[in-house]
């Protein structure tokens, strides 16, 4: 099955797309390499990771609980942030809008809503990184810790497809 993603969270036009093809063993992941090369597609855009080859964190496939943590910590500081401000904005106007004096439970407002907000930030970026890229990199990452191997495309969308497309019928079983 070959997948592919996009590299950058980038909304603007894609430059660089990847494919990944897991593969049973290194014989295979080695044909496949060949297949592509004889092809046409230059050494440069293709990887072979799995033992005896390049290791998944030396090509940026980071295990899925470092990748969690950093977008929870990434979440709970932009959303914990952004609660403090709107309770300093609240606190302010509940104070100038309503005449209502400034009192340490008033002001108490602040750090919580930092502290909540940071929390749900938290918890929203560790689930989010866990079901978009976290579920997808634990997927490969268990393939390559069953012996398997994965043989990665990186270039522009006309060479993933090719690619993809010699691929598909290298390892259709028509092509046996």
């Amino acid at each position: 099955m070959i997948r592919s993603r996009l590299l950058s969270s980038n909304p603007r036009k894609r430059h660089s797309y990847l494919a990944i093809v897991p593969l049973p063993d290194e014989t295979a992941a080695f044909r496949a390499y060949r297949v592509l090369q004889s092809c046409g597609i230059s050494p440069e855009h293709l990887a072979i990771v799995g033992e005896g080859y390049s290791s998944p964190q030396r090509i940026g496939l980071l295990e899925p609980w470092p990748m969690a943590t950093a977008k929870a910590r990434q979440f709970a500081i932009r959303i914990g942030t952004s609660g403090a401000a709107i309770a300093l904005l609240a606190v302010a106007v509940w104070h100038w809008g309503f005449d209502y004096p400034l009192t340490l439970h008033l002001l108490s407002v602040i750090p919580a809503c930092a502290i909540v907000g940071g929390f749900f930030g938290a918890v929203l970026g560790a689930l989010l990184s866990f079901l978009t890229e976290g579920s997808t990199v634990g997927v490969y990452h268990h393939h390559l810790r069953q012996g398997g191997y994965l043989l990665m495309m990186e270039g522009s969308q006309k060479l993933v497809r090719r690619g993809q497309d010699v691929l598909k019928q290298y390892m259709s079983p028509k092509a046996r």
